[in-house]
């Protein structure tokens, strides 16, 4: 089955490469062709692999994919999809239907001198030297299957970029969109870079069009500089139907500062897999993640933290919520380097199972090879606190309210760590909704 679901990759890719071989350079062609040859060279993952071991891709591999038609929809479908996922009029909007950037749905205000917020394909054409270079250098984040099949297939997604000393007071708001009427595949590919001393907010949101069967599989490459720092924020709201597989890569330089937020809500099998590189002093890392599969969704959250030097800080707090017959996935790895030493380095995994059969699979992991350090890990697993429950039912509040109640409690710690007030109020809006909580 493995075999058959990579032969048809590898006609899909014979079909995009031949609409793509009049306008492609030389080394964007060649880049994709090696994509190729690795994707095969790897083959898809099961759950033999130990990164895979309880997350098995039978949906993926079971079910053959084809290029997402880049006119498959109507405005009307977009015009929907665009309200749902739109947070916030003041901020930049760059939208992407079924992989390609949609220009009528995008909007820029004014941007500081010399910052660039255009979709890849733009850049390729203004600047092809940067991109090639950005595009070449994604280290060992390519040893990746997905990420090998995405780099064949490589065409759209966002670039920005932020040079030293500007600030982009305005977050960027990055929607993905797709709309398909058979089972299709996209492959958005990201680039966001900012310079020494430079600042900014970076959204990324990912839906689709209800009823369709499609699957992303999308790929981030984030560089933060020297003194730079960066919000991302990533809304992962597929539908049920969906497949989601996601690889962010972080290279952190200098006493810079990034900060992710996770929300997974959607699709039918996720994965997001963070990898974050301290590669300089003074660093500071934090990852904050919620989870919320219901019904049979599978969502599989992977975090990997790399100490490269010292005097760095980490802080990784992610918390699930489970109902039905969903499975979660946590795999959160704190590698500290030699040379790391004065690292603090800080992780949690919470996990909420609200239904008996829900499952949760949680992995923590510290590898340290320094001596002079102070890292914590740890993982907790549980239901809701029937004391609790009790207390506020004797006070009047109905059982479902009071479930409600503590439940966004537990979920709204890391809502809260959100500092945009739109992408907040959205989320507590999907906490309060028929696709998180019942309404109160």
């Amino acid at each position: 089955m493995i075999v058959t679901e990579t032969n048809t990759y590898h006609d899909e890719h014979a079909k995009f490469c031949e609409g793509q071989s009049a306008t492609a350079p030389i080394w964007l062609q060649e880049l994709r062709e090696r994509g190729l040859s690795q994707f095969h060279e790897l083959g898809l993952p099961t759950t033999r692999d130990e990164e895979w071991r309880f997350t098995n891709i039978a949906p993926i591999t079971t079910h053959p994919f084809a290029i997402a038609d880049v006119g498959a929809f109507s405005e009307s479908q977009i015009d929907q999809l665009v309200q749902q996922a739109e947070l916030d009029e003041d901020f930049h909007q760059l939208v992407f239907v079924n992989g390609r950037f949609a220009k009528q749905w995008s909007r820029l205000h004014d941007l500081p001198a010399n910052v660039i917020v255009e979709s890849l394909a733009e850049s390729i054409d203004h600047r092809p030297d940067t991109v090639e270079d950005r595009l070449l250098g994604n280290g060992d984040v390519e040893l990746s299957a997905f990420v090998s099949l995405n780099t064949a297939f490589v065409d759209d997604g966002a670039y920005v970029s932020v040079p030293e000393g500007v600030s982009v007071d305005r977050p960027i708001h990055l929607i993905f969109l797709t709309v398909a009427d058979t089972p299709s595949f996209c492959h958005p590919r990201n680039i966001v870079s900012l310079g020494k001393n430079s600042r900014a907010t970076v959204i990324e949101s990912y839906l689709g069009c209800e009823g369709a069967r499609y699957f992303t599989n999308t790929v981030t490459k984030i560089e933060v500089g020297e003194s730079a720092e960066l919000s991302h924020h990533k809304l992962q709201h597929e539908q049920a139907n969906a497949l989601h597989v996601a690889t962010t890569s972080v290279h952190q330089q200098t006493k810079s500062r990034f900060r992710s937020h996770y929300f997974s809500f959607g699709g039918d099998l996720t994965r997001n897999k963070l990898n974050c590189t301290l590669d300089g002093e003074g660093i500071e890392c934090t990852l904050n993640g919620l989870y919320m599969p219901t019904g049979d969704q599978l969502m599989d959250c992977r975090t990997e933290i790399h100490h490269a030097k010292p005097n760095c800080n980490s802080f990784e707090l992610y918390k699930g919520i489970l109902d039905d017959r969903a499975k979660g996935v946590f795999n959160g790895k704190i590698h500290v380097y030699p040379d790391a030493q004065k690292t603090d380095a800080k992780q949690s995994n919470q996990t909420i199972l609200l239904s008996d059969d829900a499952i949760i699979d949680t992995k923590p992991q510290l590898e340290i090879y320094a001596d002079d350090v102070r890292c914590t890990h740890g993982a907790t697993v549980g239901e809701l606190d029937e004391q609790a429950i009790y207390y506020l039912r004797s006070r009047g509040i109905p059982a479902d309210l009071a479930r409600t109640m503590l439940i966004f409690a537990f979920a709204n710690d890391v809502v809260q760590g959100v500092k945009l007030p739109a992408v907040r109020q959205h989320l507590e809006s999907i906490l309060l909704s028929e696709r998180g909580l019942p309404n109160v």
